[in-house]
């Protein structure tokens, strides 16, 4: 068997090592990353924007009184 351990800190039973969780930092950074640049899809930027909106306003265009 190889008994050599890897380059690095070694990790503690259970966790991973420096090198390790910073690979997979910076791939789900880019990953993320790619997710923020295309945008909130319109369908959810109107549910949004009802949400934020106050009490009032939502009643007001619901009985077409904008």
């Amino acid at each position: 068997m190889n008994d050599e351990k890897p380059a690095g800190k070694p990790a503690k039973p259970g966790r991973l090592n420096a090198e390790i969780q910073s690979r997979i930092g910076h791939q789900l950074r880019a990953m993320y990353d790619d997710v923020v640049r295309q945008g909130v899809p319109d369908r959810f930027a109107e549910l949004i924007r009802k949400l934020d909106a106050p009490e009032g306003e939502l009643a007001a265009k619901k009985d077409g009184r904008d």
